[in-house]
């Protein structure tokens, strides 16, 4: 008998092979929702509402490392991105470099968001700006109210405080009362155009090639969680979920290399995956903790460093045992 399982998560090209039928998770009946990350991960950390489930990856392994956490999770990165492109600034207020950042009220959302994480991280290796040379002020960035997923301290010497209940983070850059804004989403002031608006790094994409060309670090969003109780039952479990995601990701692999006919609008799709492969190498998205050590190992150092965890995560602490190795042909 099949075991019957809830999977939430957006329907990207690396998962909707799941989606329509074409890959199916060995030994499971499941129940495919299609859901907004920012919803998913509510559900999912106030009420374990879903028995698999796409997860933050800086509030999974908060809770994690508290021992708090239903899910344990395989390293299946459902969402993995560069985030300099993420850092806007007032451009009228003498921030010209990202040394320049140091002593100013930064916005951002939610301070353990995953994004945020990679943002304070890269600022401080790269460009010498520790967390706690910031002030910063949380909240929603277009609607007010909006309040951390999982609740914490902050760490000894690092200013974090919400903005009022009833403003937004954009209110607040637009007038001035914060210098900068890190966050996943662009600001509607940013994409409107407002006056001195803009970004922290303009060519971006010039940044991030050469940020992974020096670290090799492709960084990490989110991953998926597995109910552990349901892993303690059906061992086998996590290896046929990992197994499944990985041959729905090849699928869209796959469809990324079509030239005959474009299965994505994007007119020089060709060029752009052609330089990736040069750039990254062919298995640049890659599931697994093998061939992501660089990449888990920032991560886990900067969540600690920023005191988001109480202890440097190993890679057993994080993920389901099963799927540490992998079974390869």
């Amino acid at each position: 008998m099949k075991v019957p399982i809830t999977v939430a998560c957006w329907e990207y090209d690396r998962t909707r092979a799941l989606f329509d039928g074409r890959v199916t998770i060995e030994g499971c009946d499941a129940n495919w929702l299609n859901l907004p990350v920012e919803e998913t991960f509510f559900r999912a950390l106030n009420a374990a509402e879903f028995d698999v489930t796409e997860l933050s990856f800086s509030s999974y392994t908060m809770l994690r490392s508290r021992g708090e956490c239903p899910y344990v999770a395989i390293p299946v990165f459902l969402s993995r991105s560069f985030r300099h492109s993420g850092i806007y600034i007032r451009t009228d207020l003498g921030i010209e470099r990202p040394e320049d950042l140091a002593g100013r009220p930064i916005g951002t959302p939610e301070y353990q968001l995953t994004a945020g994480v990679w943002q304070r991280g890269l600022l401080q290796d790269r460009y010498g700006v520790a967390p706690s040379a910031v002030e910063w002020w949380t909240g929603g960035v277009e609607e007010p109210g909006r309040r951390e997923k999982v609740p914490y301290t902050a760490p000894p010497g690092t200013h974090v405080k919400p903005i009022p209940d009833t403003e937004t983070l954009t209110e607040w850059l637009r007038d001035g009362r914060i210098h900068a804004l890190i966050a996943p989403r662009a600001p509607q002031c940013f994409i409107d155009r407002e006056p001195n608006i803009g970004r922290l790094f303009p060519d971006f994409a010039t940044v991030e090639r050469d940020y992974f060309d020096d670290t090799k670090i492709f960084p990490i969003m989110h991953v998926v969680g597995i109910r552990e109780s349901l892993v303690a039952a059906h061992p086998w479990l996590a290896s046929s979920v990992f197994k499944a995601f990985v041959q729905a990701k090849r699928v869209a692999e796959s469809e990324l290399n079509q030239q005959a006919a474009l299965k994505v609008m994007l007119p020089w799709l060709v060029s752009e995956y052609e330089s990736t492969v040069a750039r990254m190498g062919r298995n640049w998205w890659s599931y697994g903790v093998q061939g992501n050590e660089r990449s888990l190992d920032a991560f886990v150092r900067y969540h600690h460093e920023q005191g988001l965890s109480g202890k440097r995560m190993a890679m057993e602490d994080l993920f389901a045992s099963s799927t540490l190795d992998v079974a390869r042909i």
